[in-house]
């Protein structure tokens, strides 16, 4: 999991990312997403709206082994992180996984 978070940290700092279920459903629509990751300790109605909508336009989810908060730790924000989109991966390695 360290070399996930630290990928994600990456992508965040370096890259373009979206965080949150609006944001990350609004990535998933507009064609932007290359990769969506879920915390694993989420409400199952919301995680199912992106696994589907992820899954029609074929975008790969990778489950983060932590909840909300952590997830947000990860990212480097004060506060929780359901889910995040990555849409150019900056300096982080985390599409070639």
């Amino acid at each position: 999991m360290a070399d996930l978070s630290n990928d994600i940290r990456l992508a965040v700092d370096s890259g373009k990312t979206a965080l949150g279920l609006n944001s990350v459903m609004d990535s998933i629509k507009e064609n932007d997403a290359k990769l969506i990751i879920i915390a694993s300790k989420n409400k199952k109605q919301n995680m199912g709206d992106i696994q589907h909508m992820a899954d029609i336009a074929g975008i790969k989810i990778i489950k983060f082994e932590g909840n909300p908060v952590e997830l947000g730790a990860v990212c480097g924000k004060p506060f929780s992180v359901s889910t995040l989109s990555i849409i150019e991966p900056g300096n982080s390695s985390i599409l070639k996984e």
